[in-house]
């Protein structure tokens, strides 16, 4: 072979090298990205938080080395579309694989040091198993009036983060379990951001109430923001004992869930198609099971001879959780309270509204776990 058959060779070839390492690059750098910021931000310079540094490192080396290698034997007049391509192929990737893993594997937050006793309630520390068997950590304000909820936080935090909704409650005379999801603060297991053991540890959470002495039958509730209101509605779907769900900020799970996405056409079916790919590979990446999505868990709630109650609240800042908060209501939407608390960004409705806020959730609870017999 002459040279200028080796040349011809070589270029034929140098586009399909740069395909094969952009895509690897593509791969190991989502993979860092979904597992470096947020470690690195919440257990500082860890193993994993290290590890996802040195990926997303790899992977951008890998990404620029083949894009050239890619460009390189490309016509130069065919750059304007390749160019696009490899962008959008770089965010495609963040944007699914990023996110899932992100979601997959997230860092444990500390517990911190607040604690019910800085709210002047009286609280003991309680650890309870979930329906499958992890070890649950939590705090526990005892009932004055036989009814008791249980209050879920959000991703990425822990009890402390709802201890404000707890003197809420309890100021009128509820029982309240503040507790650790797991994977979170004191909480043994793996957490998950998206939710997908919730049904798991609310289950838990209302076996512990069930038992409490201080705690009447029929009369047990849940109080979730964002992750958490999402468990709530969940749970319900699954657990008769749910009388009552009070969720903040829920909006999704599943790729199910966001169906309410239609109502930016185009641009909402563009991104309803990459969360199914997102929810496929968080599938992939975690062994939780995947839930039903809010939308037939609260169907499926609400269809029950004793209903379960439910009242869902949305930020006013952001109009996602409206359009979601109708959504999932679905064909239950006469059977299921709502409020968009103005002024309110993403679960920040008590602080908001402080005063509504108290109105309308007391009010709501005293109505749907009211005293169950004469």
């Amino acid at each position: 072979m002459d040279g200028a058959a080796w040349a011809t060779a070589g270029g034929n070839a140098r586009p399909m090298t740069g395909v094969l390492a952009l895509g690897a690059g593509l791969l190991v750098l989502a993979v860092g990205v979904g597992l470096g910021p947020r470690h690195l931000a919440v257990e500082g310079l860890g193993p994993t938080g290290v590890l996802g540094l040195v990926l997303a490192a790899c992977g951008v080396a890998a990404v620029l080395w083949g894009a050239v290698r890619v460009l390189r034997g490309t016509r130069r007049r065919w750059w304007v579309l390749t160019v696009p391509l490899l962008l959008v192929a770089t965010y495609l990737s963040l944007w699914t694989l990023g996110t899932a893993v992100a979601a997959a594997f997230p860092p444990r937050p500390d517990l911190g040091s607040r604690t019910p006793a800085d709210l002047a309630m009286a609280y003991e520390e309680v650890t309870l198993p979930s329906a499958d068997g992890v070890q649950l950590s939590g705090w526990y304000v005892e009932s004055r009036n036989g009814a008791a909820v249980a209050l879920l936080h959000g991703a990425g935090s822990t009890r402390t983060s709802v201890l404000d909704h707890a003197a809420v409650l309890a100021g009128h005379g509820y029982g309240v379990l503040l507790l650790d999801a797991r994977g979170h603060g004191e909480s043994e297991g793996r957490g998950m951001d998206l939710g997908w053991w919730g049904e798991s540890d609310a289950a838990g959470a209302v076996d512990f109430l069930s038992r409490r002495p201080d705690v009447s039958p029929g009369r047990i509730g849940l109080v979730g923001l964002s992750m958490g209101g999402e468990e709530a509605i969940g749970a319900a779907g699954v657990d008769e004992r749910v009388a009552a769900v009070v969720a903040e900020g829920a909006t999704n799970r599943t790729a199910a869930d966001r169906g309410y996405l239609a109502a930016y056409g185009f641009r909402g079916e563009v991104q309803q198609a990459i969360d199914r790919v997102t929810t496929a590979l968080v599938g992939v990446l975690t062994p939780a099971p995947r839930p039903s999505s809010l939308r037939q868990s609260v169907a499926t709630a609400t269809g029950r001879t004793e209903p379960t109650a439910f009242l869902l609240l949305a930020a006013g800042e952001v109009p996602d959780e409206s359009l979601a908060v109708d959504y999932v209501s679905g064909t239950a939407r006469g059977q299921v309270e709502t409020w968009t608390v103005p002024g309110a960004g993403h679960t920040g409705g008590l602080s908001a509204e402080p005063e509504e806020w108290e109105e309308r959730v007391v009010t709501f609870l005293d109505a749907s776990l009211g005293p169950s017999g004469p």
